[in-house]
């Protein structure tokens, strides 16, 4: 629900009332969602194969999804946790 979609020339970002929480970089066939600054550590120390420290900022980490090793289920419950 709000969910609005922005193209941009190399990503496509998603917002809920006017906040960033994911992008998509189909170049590289990766995305980026915001998660807790925990949340962010706990993945990329689980699976850094799949799972790259992006940024911090505004004490929550985003994290870089390479879309090949993960499961559509997984994904889905990341988004949700971003767009929250």
């Amino acid at each position: 629900a709000d969910v609005r979609r922005a193209e941009g020339e190399q990503y496509t970002s998603f917002s809920v009332r006017g906040k960033r929480f994911g992008y998509y970089w189909p170049r590289t066939q990766t995305v980026g969602l915001k998660q807790t600054l925990s949340e962010q550590l706990a993945l990329v120390a689980e699976r850094p194969d799949v799972f790259e420290e992006q940024f911090t900022s505004g004490g929550f980490g985003w994290v870089v999804v390479y879309l090949e090793g993960i499961e559509a289920g997984e994904l889905t419950e990341l988004v949700f946790e971003a767009w929250r």
